[in-house]
């Protein structure tokens, strides 16, 4: 079975369709994977809604019903949600040190990673699926295989 990781930045064309929503909609789908996402997703989904409604490109009840598609994936347990612990906040603070000099890493962005990271293993590997080119960049050095909706075929 697959690991697959998904960063907002990708996870959010599940629900709105813009660039690479069709890749990401049929990595989701593939029926020998475990879709993941990191307890900051859901918040950051909630986030991304509402930045829609804000430049109108969604209506509010458009927002409730996003939010309702989302909540119900993860109720659902199509998106398994990996909690956000202190050792998440370290090696959040190991990947900044070692990447950010060089690297256009933010700290959500490292967060989000150290999450992935966190369930990479190396009988299980992880695809990380992200549309942030340097967060796909920055996986990729530390040896993720990733997958830019916006830029790659599943």
């Amino acid at each position: 079975m697959a690991n697959i990781f998904f960063d907002t930045s990708a996870l959010s064309k599940r629900y709105h369709a813009e660039s690479g929503s069709a890749n990401v909609d049929a990595i989701f789908e593939t029926p020998t994977s475990q879709n993941y996402i990191s307890r900051l997703s859901v918040v950051e989904m909630h986030s991304v809604f509402a930045k829609k409604v804000r430049v109108g490109l969604i209506t509010l009840p458009a927002f409730h019903t996003l939010l309702q598609s989302f909540c119900l994936d993860v109720a659902e347990k199509r998106l398994r949600v990996i909690r956000m612990v202190g050792a998440h906040f370290h090696s959040a603070e190991q990947l900044l040190q070692r990447f950010g000099l060089h690297h256009n890493l933010r700290t959500l962005d490292a967060l989000q990673l150290s999450a992935a990271l966190s369930i990479h293993l190396p009988d299980q590997p992880v695809t990380f699926v992200c549309a942030d080119r340097d967060l796909c960049k920055v996986a990729s050095l530390e040896g993720l295989t990733v997958i830019n909706p916006e830029l790659d075929r599943p």
